[in-house]
């Protein structure tokens, strides 16, 4: 799969968000302001998966479509795939 400019996109801003919780770690900031930075970067990765396997899921279902296959075992990978992310 070809990972676009959003999706690099994201890991990159979550990336920056993981830095500036290291640095407010090493700062030793308050534990509910560490705290909600890691729920955010943990809500940012959990958006980022479901974006790659949503936008992989489209693309399988495409191209089994134009091969007359069924769809439906791609689409409980894909809820698996989801499921373990969580």
């Amino acid at each position: 799969m070809k990972y676009d400019k959003d999706v690099r996109n994201r890991i990159k801003r979550i990336e920056g968000q993981v830095r500036g919780l290291l640095k407010m770690m090493e700062d030793d900031k308050e534990c509910r302001d560490v705290v909600t930075q890691m729920s955010a970067v943990r809500s940012a990765i959990d958006r980022t998966a479901a974006l790659v396997v949503s936008k992989n899921l489209e693309q399988c279902i495409r191209n089994e479509k134009q091969s007359g296959q069924s769809s439906d075992e791609m689409i409980k990978e894909a809820v698996n795939l989801l499921v373990k992310s969580r």
